[in-house]
């Protein structure tokens, strides 16, 4: 079974947004400035997520998702103990994929914080579904892993098609992937989210567990 929901915006996370455009320590101005931007595009968001639970088993070394199979180390280590995980795609929408392009010739510098504001967005998407999911799992006993998404470490960009075809991404949330394995709108992200029996001292995020410590996208929570 596939769901779909939609949520409310989360709080602009002010300081992520202008770090993952660059903008770190900009000052006031800049700050006002992003949040003026941020201001003329919010009426334009959406935050759809799809998703579905699977049961997981490991036989040697490839790990069966229930949707698909994988060799990925990575995610195996992830998953360690899980006997479930829940797959999801979300987006903020195509709205966003429209300024930025609006504005991309005439007025770059809109486009580009744009950009940012739509990096901060998906995030905080993704962490309010988690925080969904993390208490949904609680009042069953289980607890959750660090989202782990396709592209990342050993886990292959290829999964993609796998997941789009198992949720349904076009149909239930307008998410579509082209040839090469490109999302629309491209403020977008797929991840699965184990569920498990057992504690594990870990992020919802993933970056307290992750060892890139020179990610640019790393939330400063975890830096160094």
């Amino acid at each position: 079974m596939v769901y779909t929901e939609s949520f409310s915006a989360p709080p602009l996370n002010l300081r992520e947004a202008m770090r993952y455009g660059g903008m770190a320590g900009a000052g006031e101005d800049m700050e006002k400035r992003v949040c003026g931007i941020y201001d003329e595009i919010s009426d334009k968001l959406s935050y759809r997520v799809c998703y579905g639970e699977f049961e997981i088993a490991q036989c040697g070394d490839v790990l069966d998702l229930g949707f698909m199979k994988t060799e990925s180390r990575g995610l195996m280590k992830n998953l360690h103990g899980c006997g479930s995980v829940v797959l999801f795609a979300a987006t903020v929408g195509i709205g966003l994929d429209r300024y930025i392009a609006m504005y991309g010739v005439s007025e770059p510098h809109k486009s580009l914080i744009a950009q940012a504001i739509g990096a901060e967005r998906i995030e905080s998407l993704c962490d309010a579904f988690s925080d969904k999911i993390e208490a949904e799992a609680k009042s069953r006993g289980l607890y959750t892993r660090p989202r782990f998404s396709p592209g990342y470490g050993d886990f292959p960009l290829e999964a993609q098609r796998e997941i789009f075809k198992v949720l349904d991404c076009p149909r239930k949330i307008g998410l579509t992937l082209n040839q090469s394995l490109l999302m629309s709108p491209s403020k977008s992200v797929t991840a699965i989210i184990g569920l498990s029996k057992e504690p594990k001292n870990c992020g919802r995020g993933g970056c307290s567990s992750c060892q890139n410590t020179d990610c640019s996208f790393r939330s400063e929570d975890y830096q160094g």
